[in-house]
């Protein structure tokens, strides 16, 4: 592993993505949009709705965007052939997707920075814990997004695979991560299951932080999450490999 190396792969991601206006939308503005609406669809209900769906979501659409966005850049680095040529320099693999998720954590930040700004600053979102500490909270989820797709894109051919292994890592995490019932009234095996799923976590430390804003309690989960994200990135680098002899 080479730290120059990891910089240099991370610097040309960046300088890609810069060009690719689409891409850069969906990353940068898509999250927003995605906020907005949600304020909107609460705007004429009785109560805070979007102060109790708000904080989960704003934990969700990073990391969902992150992951199909980084899993398809990839299979496309694949597909035209500079995956093979960037293995077949003196780069290892980890200084592969360490750039990767390097550039794509550079990403995570702008992108959850403003999210949480128009969340907060825009739509009223309120926040009783420290702000800062909620758009840490986004970018780490961002950063997992990452990690995940990156280790899916090792077992995909196209971009079309890539995309089709969204219902199997993402939806199961959507149901069951406390958005739509809370974890601790799910049946028992689901329950469990939820507690070995990183966007659970992820979920959590958002609703403690407009909750009790239980600080300790907030980083607990953010360790968790992290682990999640750096296991996903070693099982990346093992099962990475090059489609030609």
């Amino acid at each position: 592993m080479s730290a120059r190396v990891t910089l240099a792969v991370a610097g040309r991601v960046l300088r890609q993505v810069r060009r690719d206006h689409r891409t850069l939308a969906m990353l940068l503005v898509l999250p927003c949009l995605l906020m907005s609406l949600l304020w909107w669809m609460f705007a004429d209900l009785p109560g805070n709705a979007f102060d109790g769906f708000g904080p989960a979501l704003l934990a969700i659409f990073p990391f969902t965007v992150m992951f199909l966005v980084t899993s398809v850049t990839t299979l496309r680095e694949r597909g035209s052939g500079t995956l093979e040529r960037l293995l077949s320099m003196p780069m290892g693999k980890l200084d592969f997707l360490l750039g990767y998720a390097l550039a794509f954590g550079v990403l995570a930040a702008v992108q959850s920075a403003l999210a949480v700004a128009v969340s907060v600053g825009l739509l009223g979102l309120d926040v009783n814990g420290p702000v800062w500490l909620l758009g840490v909270v986004a970018v780490v989820d961002a950063v997992l997004g990452t990690a995940l797709g990156l280790l899916v894109s090792a077992f995909a051919d196209t971009e079309f695979q890539a995309v089709q292994f969204m219902p199997a890592f993402v939806v199961p995490q959507l149901l069951l991560c406390g958005l739509f019932v809370a974890r601790d009234e799910l049946p028992a095996v689901l329950s469990a299951l939820s507690n070995v799923l990183p966007l659970s976590y992820a979920v959590d430390a958002m609703q403690e932080l407009v909750g009790t804003a239980d600080q300790a309690s907030v980083w607990a989960d953010v360790s968790v999450v992290l682990a999640f994200a750096l296991a996903g990135l070693a099982l990346g680098a093992a099962t990475l490999r090059r489609r030609t002899p």
